[in-house]
């Protein structure tokens, strides 16, 4: 037997007989946080939510603590004091632990793979401490040596070789022994997933009879231990990308069918990521309603700063953040306390929600002012190298080249955790006990969003008098009054095109940045469609329309959507805008087109109609992203009226997208 492996086996059994020799490690039973019994006083609001169930679940998942601790992180409580981070949570209302459990994750050297090096010793662990503060433990069976998501479901290196009856069988074998382990470990298992997020695969299966058999051995292992040890423990499975109603949907049609032995829907929800509230109240209703199952948030998070901590880089950026929340401490507390709102809307069978690695914080942090902070990146790599507590190490690339391989490092998370770079936990943290009867505090601005001004050159420039604050309390949100930096102001030359930022300060002394951009202002509203409202374009057609607005990055010529267009039939249509409001002058024009098998009689051009007159200019469509350009310069207007448009007659199965219209004052 392996090294490391052999010394997890030996951890595991010494966890169980620790337990069976002195019983609980408390001699007044597992520790009992004190709870809030009404509103309390705090640094951030937290609005409570009606009607919330002490059982409510909420969890956290910190299946990289153990790598953490080993590479020398440390957590502190409030007062500042070094203490369990077990302890920590259980303060702080968390009464449930997730850890997820790959099958091998070490190499042949017995060298692990980093992310937590996630075995079932170090899940055994966790759940062992875990129930000394009185939380539940959710298993996380990946099926997998190392991570299983959408984009990757390998099998384990032991199963590889296998015949599918024989994986069948391990898959069984391995549920049965891993939770067995965990279970006389002292963890108070109470849910178990079958599978990560196994939209496509689970094991290195795609089929999903052969999925559903597998989920099948994984469900029944589990009852026969629940059964053994007379506990209830709930089978999950688990899925993301439900802003895919129909997707999701169908899936739970497939488990229905395929007659999978479950008793929870777990889903992955990030804010930034998977839609709206309301497609999630409805994916979970639909669960409940429909299909008679529970249902949870698996796995949720959001970003409380954008500063990057160790050196490896952050999943979530500026580009990422939902406009209602923004990277601060209480917006992080405000999207987590919206997202369990609306899981307990649902009602009772909706169990609760899973903060994803709170506590996936930098090994040593960078600072970047130093001139010695290449130094703190080299350590961290060494320690992610030795203890695993980067996302991935080196020696992982032996199992998933592809990614680890190339990409292995440290936590991307680590602005999305519950806790400061240093340890010391963020007021967020707190709003899992918070949640029931809520916070006061005093009104605060949370975030001023920066505003972007574009000013036409030649014209004058005039700063906006108010801007839109969002507050902690998101009661009195809206137009605050603003003083911006009258130097900076003054600077600015409207006659060159040139881009500058302009500093201002709210009466409460919060700042804002305004981006003023001297250019020549497009007239076009949503020129490129990435607005969904395109009430302000009109298709013309004389049988079915051939055109969409499609959402595809690689057919867009900028931003994710575009003008699609494509019949069987010959392709003739007309899309334009009418602008309205214009000063006298000169004017430009252009769009941008790609496409093909348009036929050696196509015609297609943009246009600008003047009054009577009508302005064109012709476009060529040969080839998938051989974009073309459609260019008039020099349009007299008078009169503050035009409509722009493209005009396009094509072959039967002519296809291609426009984009990007744009019309601006020149002279």
């Amino acid at each position: 037997m392996k090294g490391k492996k052999l010394v997890s086996l030996i951890l595991s059994t010494v966890l169980a007989f620790s337990l069976v020799g002195c019983g609980d490690k408390k001699e007044d039973g597992p520790y009992k946080a004190k709870m809030p019994t009404g509103v309390e006083k705090a640094e951030i609001f937290v609005e409570p939510i009606e009607g919330i169930s002490d059982d409510f679940i909420r969890g956290v998942d910190i299946s990289s603590i153990i790598s953490e601790e080993q590479s020398g992180v440390k957590y502190y409580n409030e007062a500042g004091e070094e203490e369990d981070i077990f302890k920590i949570l259980a303060d702080a209302g968390v009464n449930y632990i997730r850890v997820r459990v790959w099958n091998d994750p070490y190499n042949k050297q017995d060298m692990g793979y980093g992310g937590g090096t996630n075995d079932t010793a170090k899940a055994a662990e966790i759940g062992k401490r875990a129930a000394e503060y009185g939380m539940k433990l959710l298993v996380d069976y990946h099926y997998s040596d190392f991570w299983a998501d959408p984009g990757k479901q390998k099998s384990p290196k032991d199963w590889a070789h296998k015949t599918y009856a024989d994986k069948v069988q391990a898959c069984y074998d391995f549920t049965y022994e891993s939770l067995k382990t965990i279970i006389d470990a002292g963890a108070d298992v109470g849910m178990v997933q079958v599978g990560n997020e196994t939209n496509n695969g689970m094991a290195g299966e795609t089929d999903f009879t052969r999925i559903a058999e597998l989920m099948n051995q994984g469900s029944k292992a589990i009852r026969q231990l629940a059964t053994e040890y007379n506990k209830d423990i709930q089978v999950a499975v688990h899925y993301t990308n439900i802003s895919d109603y129909n997707g999701i949907d169908g899936v739970l049609k497939k488990l229905e069918e395929h007659q999978v032995d479950y008793d929870i829907f777990g889903i992955s929800y990030y804010i930034f990521w998977h839609g709206t509230f309301e497609n999630l109240e409805a994916v979970m209703r639909n669960v409940v309603d429909n299909y008679g199952k529970k249902v949870m948030v698996a796995e949720t998070s959001y970003a409380y700063t954008l500063e990057e901590g160790d050196g490896h880089g952050n999943s979530v950026g500026e580009a990422d953040l939902n406009k209602n929340y923004a990277a601060t401490v209480q917006s992080q507390a405000t999207a987590i306390r919206d997202v369990m709102a609306t899981v307990a809307k649902v009602g009772e069978n909706a169990l609760g929600v899973f903060y994803w690695e709170p506590a996936w914080i930098p090994v040593e942090v960078v600072d970047w002012n130093s001139d010695n902070w290449q130094a703190t990146v080299d350590s961290n790599k060494l320690k992610w190298e030795e203890f695993g507590s980067g996302w991935a190490s080196s020696y992982a690339s032996t199992f998933d080249k592809d990614d680890a391989g190339q990409y292995y490092g440290g936590s991307s998370w680590d602005n999305q955790a519950m806790f400061d770079f240093w340890g010391h936990p963020l007021p967020s943290l707190n709003v899992f006990k918070w949640v029931k009867y809520g916070t006061e505090c005093d009104l605060k601005v949370d975030f001023v969003n920066d505003i972007e001004l574009k000013v036409n050159v030649g014209t004058e420039l005039v700063m906006p008098e108010t801007v839109d604050v969002v507050y902690n309390d998101r009661s009195k949100n809206g137009p605050a009054k603003v003083t911006w930096d009258a130097a900076q102001v003054a600077a600015i030359d409207t006659s060159v095109m040139a881009e500058h930022n302009v500093v201002g300060t709210l009466e409460d002394g919060s700042i804002v940045n305004c981006h003023v951009a001297v250019e020549f202002v497009n007239y076009v509203e949503n020129g490129s469609f990435e607005e969904k409202d395109t009430s302000m374009w009109n298709v013309i057609y004389e049988t079915a329309n051939p055109t969409d607005y499609q959402v595809k990055e690689t057919d867009a010529y900028t931003g994710t959507t575009a003008l699609h267009f494509y019949s069987t039939e010959e392709v003739y249509f007309q899309l334009e805008q009418t602008i309205t409001g214009l000063e006298d002058g000169n004017y430009y024009f252009s769009l941008k087109a790609q496409g093909g098998d348009v036929g050696k009689q196509a015609v297609t051009y943009g246009y600008v109609k003047v009054g009577d007159q009508v302005y064109q200019a012709d476009f060529s469509l040969t080839g998938w992203c051989v974009w073309d350009e459609a260019v008039i310069e020099e349009i007299p207007v008078t009169g503050g009226e035009v409509t722009v448009g493209v005009y396009c007659k094509t072959a039967a199965k002519g296809w291609g997208t426009i984009d990007d219209f744009y019309f601006a004052l020149v002279q």
